[in-house]
């Protein structure tokens, strides 16, 4: 059986009548730029949040960097971030002209919040200014916002949650993007709600913040060549806008949906010897952007995945202060533990709304087959 990652072909036959009527609206009304699409998406997007803004820019990495700018941190400050993240939120980071500053993921794969307090009275110690923290709410779980909140405040930090793999997601029942001056999406293909290209959010309940942030994004212009600051040009477009304009509505559904299926493998993978399957706790729930498992001898479990048919991903093979792009921080590897032992064993397994029960059922049997070849 042959099970593909994820499946973006089956989500469009599913709104094919609606999308096409969509982008063509967009098409014939030539409101490519701004327009009734974006507002619309704005508005529902930020209602799905509890959110009172919503401004949409080009992408997700754009989100983080509009934040930070707007938050008037930039040459001279530190902003802290996990160590096991995608490049994108530290590359803003640095954009915005700050230093990241890493932190050890827990056993979860969030932000450990014991590493956290130790970096930041360490920080604080040696004088360094540290204006933010960016938790991500990797792989759909959401970071322990209540804890990090509460570090933050202690130590006069503001926070951008990073939420590109975490739309819906909630923390003690409360929205994920409401623990924070602002929170950022990506609206990746892949991602829980997918544009068709590049596409991102933000979200704040900041009258002045949203105010700033939508002029930043659109060359820091309040009105047509009215330009109050230098900003810089980051727009959700209209076409991608109404693209989200659609799945939108349907994202609890494939939100409930892609619980289902993790609890499905977790039923048929419990107890299996040699992984490691992602932790599940009440207050903190996970809406499986990912579903990542951890194994020893992963590339051959892999490569007997693929020999089965099964495609799988490693998100992600480096912990970021180990990459040559970070090489002149000189971060200490031993203050990563957990992400670097992660870098060997972490697997992504098929994950996406419309994976079928016998799906999650092959790939849960060809990987207790490779597990079990792997320990003979």
């Amino acid at each position: 059986m042959k099970v593909p990652f994820a499946d973006l072909k089956v989500q469009y036959a599913s709104l094919k009548l609606e999308m096409d009527a969509a982008i063509h609206a967009v098409l014939d009304s030539t409101e490519f730029i701004g327009g009734k699409a974006l507002r619309s998406f704005e508005e529902a997007f930020a209602a799905a949040h509890d959110a009172k803004h919503c401004i949409g820019v080009a992408n997700g990495t754009d989100a983080i960097l509009v934040a930070l700018k707007c938050l008037g941190i930039g040459a001279g400050d530190e902003v802290v971030t996990a160590a096991n993240s995608f490049i994108a939120t530290s590359e803003a980071i640095t954009l915005a002209g700050a230093r990241p500053l890493f932190v050890d993921c827990a056993q979860d794969y969030t932000l450990d919040v014991a590493a956290l307090a130790r970096t930041l009275d360490r920080a604080k110690t040696a004088g360094r200014r540290v204006r933010a923290i960016i938790p991500v709410h990797l792989y759909g779980r959401t970071c322990d916002m209540t804890a990090i909140a509460a570090l933050a405040k202690a130590h006069g930090c503001a926070i951008i949650e990073d939420s590109a793999q975490a739309h819906l997601a909630l923390h003690q029942g409360r929205p994920i993007g409401t623990f924070s001056a602002a929170a950022s999406f990506s609206f990746y293909p892949g991602k829980n709600l997918g544009a068709y290209g590049d596409a991102g959010a933000l979200i704040t309940n900041d009258d002045a913040l949203a105010e700033r942030m939508r002029m930043f994004a659109n060359h820091g212009r309040k009105e047509k060549y009215d330009h109050v600051f230098e900003g810089m040009n980051s727009r959700l477009d209209n076409l991608q806008a109404a693209v989200l304009g659609v799945k939108l509505p349907h994202l609890r559904d494939w939100t409930l949906a892609r619980i289902a299926a993790a609890s499905r493998y977790r039923k048929q993978l419990e107890g299996v010897a040699g992984v490691v399957l992602p932790a599940a706790a009440k207050d903190f729930e996970h809406v499986y952007h990912l579903f990542v498992v951890a194994v020893a001898d992963r590339e051959a479990v892999r490569a007997a995945l693929k020999a089965d048919g099964i495609d799988t991903g490693v998100h992600y093979p480096s912990a970021l202060p180990n990459l040559a792009a970070y090489r002149h921080l000189e971060a200490d590897r031993a203050d990563f533990p957990n992400a670097n032992a992660f870098e060997s064993t972490i697997l992504s397994l098929p994950m996406f709304p419309e994976i079928s029960e016998a799906q999650i059922d092959w790939v849960a049997e060809s990987l207790r087959r490779a597990l079990d070849r792997a320990r003979s």
